[in-house]
């Protein structure tokens, strides 16, 4: 590294270390930029990269679901919407993006250009060809810096191995230049989550030890959490309870989702009556 250490970049180091994040790790970042208690966030970026050294990986989502005009994404331009960090990640020499109108990803590093290179052929946003479940056979790790345990996007990649009947939206066409300008237009199935709360935080209780690791990084409360393990137990859990990990946003309970091929949608019940009808232009 040319950058000289600073000292709350020797500090972060440390905790890194101490975390769990080794020499050689392929890692994805949600962090808050603000938590952390520093005024720099290239030293949090630095401080990374010193401690996966050469043959490491640092990934961070670069989430663009505010297009302005909507359902246009420039791979060059387009802005991350999940703060500050992940911007600036994006925007400094050297990051690549994958190629996805909503879930892209940034990445530097040994394998960075082989884990979002694939992520254009995906339909889905978090597919067989997304880094986030590329991770899960890399033996990979997921650091919650200063966000706690519930933007894990990753969580996503588990959900479409099995998906609950809230994840799919309805198919949307986005216009898309990537990297080189070339500009064209691709269908994707959205996900949904519409009348329904995220609650990752509840893998908290699934992981144990050897999944999940608490400490700090400069300011924040941070967790390193085992991307292999994480898909094992999530996916045990979605198969027993597809609502595991969501709280329904209506007093009566999750409802369900049923395919009226006659009318080509989809009607959603809440104690057995119909209360939404979703048709091929949204809802009715």
């Amino acid at each position: 590294m040319t950058n000289p250490h600073t000292n709350i970049m020797i500090i972060m180091i440390e905790q890194l270390q101490k975390l769990g994040i080794q020499s050689n790790d392929t890692v994805i970042v949600h962090a808050s930029f603000k938590s952390l208690g520093i005024t720099d966030p290239e030293d949090f970026i630095l401080a990374l990269i010193e401690v996966l050294g050469e043959s490491g990986t640092l990934l961070m989502p670069a989430l663009s679901f505010e297009q302005n005009p909507p359902n246009r994404h420039d791979s060059k331009t387009t802005p991350s919407n999940v703060g500050y960090l992940s911007e600036y990640f994006r925007t400094r020499t050297g990051t690549l993006r994958s190629l996805h109108p909503t879930h892209s990803v940034c990445g530097v590093g040994y394998h960075a250009s082989e884990l979002l290179e694939a992520h254009a052929q995906d339909t889905t946003p978090c597919g067989p060809n997304s880094p986030f479940n590329q991770l899960f056979s890399r033996q990979g790790k997921i650091l919650m810096v200063g966000c706690g345990l519930e933007p894990n996007t990753s969580m996503h990649a588990v959900e479409e191995y099995a998906p609950p009947p809230y994840l799919f939206g309805l198919p949307m066409t986005y216009t898309i230049t990537d990297a080189q300008g070339n500009t064209f237009d691709k269908n994707y199935i959205p996900h949904d989550f519409e009348g329904y709360t995220q609650r990752y935080d509840r893998v908290e209780g699934l992981l144990g030890a050897e999944g999940l690791q608490t400490g700090k990084v400069g300011a924040a409360k941070s967790y390193l959490l085992n991307s292999e393990i994480l898909f094992e137990r999530v996916l045990t859990m979605l198969k027993k309870d597809p609502f595991y990990f969501v709280d329904s946003d209506s007093d009566e309970g999750p409802g369900s989702f049923v395919y009226n091929s006659e009318s080509n949608t989809i009607e959603k019940y809440i104690s057995g009556r119909q209360v939404m009808t979703y048709g091929t232009s949204g809802k009715q």
